[in-house]
């Protein structure tokens, strides 16, 4: 069975995004990022790796899943995970490349499916509305926690959810202030 790993990161008040969805206000430099680039490579969209020249086998995710919000960032691209499988969550999104797929529908339904599949894990890589509407589902939470407050913004999850406890693993704490820590479903 494979796992759902909501690896995202938020601010100290716990917003992913400000509130017109922007995310730039997470630093992208610092030596956290070495750690993003060695152990999660896979998280890198397409354009970011073309950019650097690099092209890293996929070390924990084959699959991601996306609300609307997040797949249209701005600079995102029509496909901007091409070396994963990539799903959009949207009601009323049209026009996407063949290698997008779009639930609009039963989502926890094909969550399911797409863990009983064989492979690596599945990236739930944002929004707030999805990661609440699927948290039945996640198995593991990896917050890389920044230091800025937004006091406004998308949160972490978004909408109603039932209770749901997780186990947290050692802190890593950055010179940037980041800090990642990985949570288990208890």
């Amino acid at each position: 069975m494979r796992k759902l790993t909501y690896y995202v990161a938020t601010s100290l008040d716990g917003f992913i995004a400000t509130a017109d969805g922007a995310f730039d206000v997470f630093p992208v430099e610092g030596d956290h990022i070495e750690m993003i680039f060695e152990e999660y490579p896979d998280t890198l969209p397409g354009a970011g790796r073309e950019m650097l020249g690099i092209d890293p086998p996929n070390a924990n995710f084959d699959t991601v899943l996306m609300g609307r919000a997040t797949y249209q960032v701005p600079g995102g691209g029509p496909s901007p995970y091409p070396h994963l499988r990539q799903y959009v969550v949207s009601k009323t999104l049209t026009g996407t490349p063949p290698e997008v797929g779009v639930i609009s529908d039963d989502v926890l339904g094909k969550v399911r499916e797409l863990k009983a599949e064989d492979g690596l894990g599945i990236w739930l890589c944002g929004g707030g509305k999805l990661a609440a509407a699927l948290l039945p589902e996640i198995d593991e939470l990896v917050l890389k926690v920044n230091p800025v407050v937004l006091g406004t913004g998308v949160p972490l999850f978004d909408g109603e959810f039932p209770v749901e406890r997780f186990t947290p693993g050692p802190p890593r704490v950055f010179a940037s202030g980041v800090v990642v820590t990985t949570y288990a479903k208890a």
